[in-house]
């Protein structure tokens, strides 16, 4: 049996693996679950003992088959309670991340299948990210980061990073979330995205717009 550790250590690597590509550096991780390299290091020699990493030296971390199915079940998990807590418990979309995280390890195979037919099989959380099914596969990300978008660039918001609270209450007020049409009006020197929301002009930091995934409005259109 694996320790709430471990399986945070497997799913930070899945994600981090999505995001940038395999092998992920150890100073990677250690950034992501804001722990040292050292720690880092030792745990991973663990899990590669165990058969759920394989480590390359001066390279990376990469998950193994076992390793993969781990992370998208504590995933899975993860995202269902998540959509639970907002739709059926009131929680606010900054919210429910702590929470998640505290249950995600505890919860039986049968309180899943509960949860996601209480939701209806939902495909994505509060915060668009998408939730594993319940065979363990995920679709892959064709969404781009707001902050690449250019002036004139009309998009839907598809997915808003749910690591910053306040961040997620000040996107909550202006509009910013999944299903938002939006406008790019402009960029400035000093790197905030301009933005038109139905008419309102909303200002984000690039570091901000970097945490927002996108589609062209075109593609989401009937």
């Amino acid at each position: 049996m694996l320790s709430d550790v471990m399986e945070d250590y497997l799913k930070t690597i899945y994600m981090l693996q999505r995001e940038h590509g395999p092998p992920v550096r150890t100073s990677t991780v250690a950034d992501a679950l804001d722990v040292t390299s050292p720690t880092v290091t030792s745990m991973l020699e663990k899990l590669e003992d165990r058969g759920f990493v394989t480590r390359e030296k001066y390279k990376g971390v990469e998950l193994t088959e076992d390793g993969d199915a781990v992370a998208l079940e504590v995933l899975r998990h993860h995202r269902l309670l998540e959509a639970y807590l907002a739709e059926h418990l009131d929680y606010e979309w900054s919210e429910v991340h702590d929470e998640a995280d505290a249950l995600e390890h505890h919860i039986s195979e049968e309180f899943e299948r509960r949860v996601a037919d209480a939701l209806g099989d939902p495909r994505v959380d509060p915060h668009g990210d998408p939730i594993p099914s319940a065979d363990l596969t995920l679709t892959e990300d064709d969404t781009v980061s707001l902050a690449g978008s250019e002036p004139g660039d009309e998009v839907v918001v598809a997915r808003v990073s749910d690591r910053d609270d306040e961040e997620l209450r000040y996107l909550s007020e202006v509009g910013v979330e999944p299903g938002t049409t939006l406008t790019v009006s402009d960029t400035t020197p000093i790197g905030t995205l301009v933005l038109d929301i139905e008419g309102e002009t909303v200002t984000l930091p690039e570091s901000v717009a970097a945490t927002i995934r996108v589609r062209p409005a075109a593609e989401t259109q009937p």
